[in-house]
């Protein structure tokens, strides 16, 4: 049916609320990226499977929702039972007849499958009593693992448009915009701008047609934000997209979608789809004079196609290739037309800015940087996966309150943020909070929200040079700084990994950078150096271990280390002997093994399999 009035949504939203609520109980199960690829369809399948065949009284097949990503991914499978909040974790097919069984029919808990909390020791049943969830404040992440992914009914029953009739029916398109920069809500992409400026720029601009355009072309490694909320809340970035739609005056816009995210493209245009069926996209939108249109556009995985001029071309047809900062994309973006382009996640935040106004998101987070940011959390911490928190929250309570510390009491050695261009935070830098402009003062940045922790076996040379090989693929090569001096940083880089560096190739890569930073055409040049320019400001010892000393301290770099045998803890398991691909290790059972230098790889192979610490790094 087609939504006629702002009442007449608000009586579906009952009705909707309604079906939402029929359930006494309801079985959540995350079908996101981490679970699907643990098994969590299977899981979902044969729970429908057997609900059916229970046949439970006030329990049906309804009452399963497939969300979107839960955020917990360490810990998918996940299978949540509400309204008690119960949290199973690493569900397996064979656990679905007791979770019905036991959980839905008697109220039982499954104590094994309960989260246990890798600090204390301690069983958690509650979700919400889990530190992970606890020290969140969710807003862009509002509703994923709460409503079914794709399901427009669903996303209504949590007041979902209700901001975009809000907006249309109550607001000029100036008191959006006046809203919008009264919260202080900053682009949520990496750069920070505020989305107020952008989008009162671009309504005043005198050339037509505007478009608005949302960028979802999430490429850098280990981020996944905007990923979870396309493919767990479409609704809201399309509700957000509609409303600065009206903003500025467009009437047609896009989703950029990189490649890689194939259910991220499948739900977005199934919410198209919805909206149009319910009159919220298309002609005079809730009977009002506003039209608009939205159609996803697919990258080719290109990096640099995350950067705006480069995504227009893209979207356009054209070479993916950055053009002069000079030329502003809210004048002339798309086809040279005025354009407002922000990313997934500032838009999913524009229909709870509206509907609870400016002022209240204003009230989190700091003064300069307001609201609350999405992080993925991964590395060699305890609890990886998807998080978000008030900006200004500090490094250490997000990797040791909510990531619960680092894997196996490791030593922490650093933390990158914002992605390849970003850069390594050290132990110092934990009580940092994190904001737009205290991340950038120390030499890091905000980027999307990667966030990646390493602990003291990371070699910050060997990852400097693995970010740099990451952006010399990627550079366009429009621009000599660019594509020559990342080319030479990460030629330089090489060489110290592997000794045959020297302390005046230090110098040199730093005046490179300096360089790079100037000249360079578009922010991936401008921000390239960055993984040498952190890790060499803070771990400069490391650097110089390499160069002087020919030693990698972390024992990475294989040109620098050897591996060989402790004789006092070795037991001869021989498990070595079996793992080693060269056949580099001799040695009898239960006697201590040899590791001959010339035949061995340094794969590390042998220090992964030995349970007795039996492998010295040298």
């Amino acid at each position: 049916m087609r939504i006629e009035t702002p009442q007449q949504l608000t009586r579906l939203r009952k009705d909707c609320l309604a079906r939402f609520n029929r359930h006494p109980q309801k079985i959540h199960v995350c079908c996101g990226p981490g679970c699907l690829a643990n098994g969590a369809q299977k899981v979902s399948d044969e729970l429908k499977k057997v609900i059916k065949k229970k046949r439970l009284k006030g329990f049906s097949v309804d009452a399963l929702k497939e969300t979107g990503c839960h955020g917990f991914c360490e810990q998918g499978p996940l299978v949540v039972v509400e309204p008690a909040g119960t949290f199973y974790t690493r569900v397996k097919v064979k656990d679905v007849e007791e979770i019905i069984d036991k959980t839905i029919r008697r109220k039982e808990v499954l104590e094994r499958l309960l989260f246990t909390d890798p600090q204390t020791g301690e069983k958690i049943e509650n979700y919400r009593d889990i530190p992970f969830y606890a020290r969140q404040q969710r807003i862009a992440l509002r509703n994923i693992g709460q409503i079914s992914q794709c399901d427009i009914d669903e996303y209504i029953a949590v007041d979902g448009y209700q901001a975009l009739a809000k907006a249309l029916k109550k607001m000029s398109p100036q008191d959006v915009i006046d809203e919008v920069t009264t919260s202080g809500l900053r682009g949520r992409g990496g750069a920070g701008f505020p989305a107020g400026r952008k989008w009162s720029t671009c309504a005043r601009a005198d050339d037509s047609p505007h478009y608005v355009i949302c960028n979802g072309d999430e490429g850098d490694p280990g981020a996944f934000m905007d990923r979870a909320i396309m493919e767990g809340d479409p609704h809201s970035v399309i509700e957000g997209m509609i409303i600065a739609a009206y903003a500025v005056g467009a009437h047609e816009g896009y989703i950029y979608v990189r490649e890689e995210y194939p259910l991220a493209v499948v739900n977005l245009q199934k919410a198209i789809e919805q909206a149009h069926e319910y009159g919220l996209l298309g002609d005079g939108i809730l009977s009002s004079d506003f039209s608009f249109d939205v159609h996803v556009s697919r990258g080719g995985g290109a990096f640099v196609c995350g950067e705006s001029s480069a995504l227009m071309k893209s979207i356009a047809g054209e070479v993916g290739e950055p053009r002069a900062k000079y030329v502003r994309s809210v004048l002339k973006g798309l086809h040279d037309k005025p354009t407002v382009l922000n990313n997934v996640e500032s838009y999913a935040n524009v229909p709870v800015i509206i509907d609870k106004g400016g002022k209240w998101f204003s009230a989190i987070g700091t003064k300069k940087s307001t609201g609350a940011k999405a992080f993925s959390l991964v590395g060699k911490v305890r609890n990886t996966g998807l998080i978000e928190v008030p900006m200004g929250t500090t490094l250490r309570e997000i990797i040791y309150d909510i990531g619960g510390g680092i894997q196996n009491d490791r030593p922490f050695k650093a933390v990158q943020t914002g992605g390849p261009s970003g850069g390594c935070l050290p132990e110092s830098k934990l009580d940092l909070p994190v904001d737009f402009d205290t991340l950038t003062e120390a030499g890091s940045m905000m980027g999307s929200g990667g966030m990646i922790v390493l602990d003291d076996h990371t070699c910050v040379v060997d990852l400097a040079k693995y970010f740099l090989a990451f952006l010399v693929d990627e550079s366009c090569g429009k621009c000599v700084p660019c594509r020559e001096g990342l080319y030479q940083l990460y030629g330089l880089a090489v060489a110290i990994s592997e000794g045959r560096g020297t302390e005046a190739d230090l110098d040199k890569m730093e005046k490179l950078s300096d360089t790079i930073v100037i000249s360079s055409l578009c922010g991936l040049g401008k921000s390239g150096p960055n993984p040498f320019l952190s890790t060499i400001r803070y771990f400069r010892d490391e650097y110089l271990a390499h160069i002087r000393d020919k030693k990698c301290p972390a024992g990475v770099c294989r040109e620098l280390i050897r591996y060989e045998v402790d004789p006092q803890k070795c037991d001869g398991c021989m498990a070595c002997i079996t793992a080693c691909a060269q056949n580099a290790i001799t040695g009898k059972k239960k006697e201590v093994h040899t590791i001959d230098q010339d035949a061995c790889d340094k794969c590390g192979a042998c220090l992964a399999v030995c349970k007795r610490d039996a492998i010295l790094v040298l």
